[in-house]
């Protein structure tokens, strides 16, 4: 692997940006190397850093491009979009045509708000949930990850469940002192919270599929109990789909499992690699919006032109389910391929590969996995030309631009790794 120009843009970042990363986990410390990879192309499944080296890329962006790197039908429907103007401030058509893409897949979905991030519908989505209500508390559960919402940013201590306290410094106290936090797949906990504070409890907020701390299936139970929780306290289930929407199932989690969530959060695919999320529900949920409701959101680059193409372009092709079928198919071989060598949990095209021997049900059980040994995998790999995501919790995201070949040769590479530890 060569490396040069990497360092250089390496020192300059560093200079110019808080620890050289717009986003932390780039950083790539968690994996053990003192500076990331900077990144100059993609295509298909590939990606290519500045110096030259070119990797198979089970990241894609952490898992928008389900049609992988520059996929000639979205990049064509962008510059298309492009030629037309890049920001209006106005409605358009595409922002229609992404709306109704999304009602149609998502089975909760009757209306959609588009914003341009997944913290910002977190952020939005909870404030309805507030709104609607007319109650402060919200449960979420440790390992659960929903954007730098101030609201949000609670870690729990040992216990089952406790109140949320600020896990960074700049979070007031009192902005998580309504936050409850609680185990995930731990149905009791749940209970005991909901009999606690149930009265003035606005919404239970989870993943239904963790990917925030590796791949974390639900237990069987475990979504259906939130949703009689929900239902019996009076709060909002609210299903963030960031990750799972598009991606385990054309409807997401909420199809896959059959449970209806009263909003649903997302991301990543919905804006087909640009900058777009949304969140959405029932009509009268919806319409509590302004302009039409009491409840305030807003954004200026909403529904912008390139994001709502690129969305259109993916959500439309992604009616078609031969595209599941095969993403399952693919998906599956590398889940196989990889169990001798860890404990491998999957949902749809998003998998985990945890460096230790059990089950990962919560935080806990994945907080002991073997971080050293991931980590010298991830270098093992890079090296040999394959990008993993740089920290033990989080996803690889197979697309339609990875074939056979691909998996072969990747799972070739992990097992040189451990053949070599043996």
């Amino acid at each position: 692997m060569v490396v040069g120009a990497r360092t250089d843009l390496w020192r300059r970042a560093a200079s110019l940006i808080p620890g050289g990363v717009n986003s932390p986990v780039r950083a790539m410390r968690g994996v053990g190397l003192d500076e990331p990879v900077f990144m100059a192309r993609g295509e298909g499944a590939s990606i290519e850093d500045v110096d030259g080296n070119r990797y198979v890329d089970w990241v894609q962006s952490w898992g928008p491009l389900i049609f992988g790197h520059a996929d000639p039908e979205t990049l064509a429907a962008v510059h298309a979009a492009t030629d037309r103007g890049t920001t209006f401030g106005a409605p358009t058509e595409a922002e229609v045509e992404l709306a109704t893409e999304i009602v149609d897949a998502m089975p909760s979905v009757e209306m959609v708000r588009l914003v341009s991030s997944g913290t910002e519908a977190s952020m939005s989505a909870l404030r309805l949930a507030r709104g609607v209500t007319r109650r402060d508390r919200v449960i979420k559960f440790v390992g659960c990850y929903h954007g730098h919402v101030d609201a949000l940013l609670a870690s729990a201590g040992s216990g089952v469940m406790t109140l949320g306290i600020p896990s960074t410094p700049g979070v007031p106290t009192g902005v998580t002192g309504d936050t409850i936090v609680c185990g995930f797949n731990d149905v009791d906990g749940v209970a005991a919270a909901c009999e606690q504070y149930g009265e003035g409890l606005a919404a239970i907020l989870v993943e239904p599929v963790a990917g925030n701390m590796g791949c974390v299936p639900p237990q069987p139970g475990f979504l259906e109990a939130l949703r009689t929780l929900a239902d019996a306290t009076g709060a909002l289930l609210v299903f963030d789909e960031v990750m799972t929407g598009f991606r385990v199932g054309r409807g997401g989690a909420q199809e896959l499992y059959g449970i209806t969530p009263d909003l649903t959060i997302l991301g990543k695919i919905v804006g087909g690699g640009l900058p777009a999320a949304a969140f959405g529900g029932r009509a009268e949920l919806m319409e509590r919006l302004a302009p039409v409701g009491d409840v305030y959101q807003a954004g200026t680059l909403s529904g912008n032109p390139l994001a709502t193409a690129a969305g259109v372009s993916v959500l439309r092709r992604l009616r078609d389910p031969a595209i599941y079928d095969e993403l399952e198919r693919l998906s599956t071989r590398l889940e196989e391929g990889l169990q001798p060598f860890g404990t491998v949990q999957r949902v749809g095209a998003m998998l985990t590969l945890f460096c230790r021997d059990e089950p990962v049900e919560r935080y806990e059980d994945a907080a002991t996995s073997d971080t050293e040994r991931f980590g010298a995998l991830f270098r093992h790999l890079l090296a040999e030309g394959f990008y993993l995501p740089p920290s033990q919790f989080e996803c690889l995201f197979p697309s339609t631009a990875h074939s056979d070949e691909h998996v072969d040769a990747t799972l070739a590479a992990v097992r040189s790794f451990f053949d070599a530890a043996a």
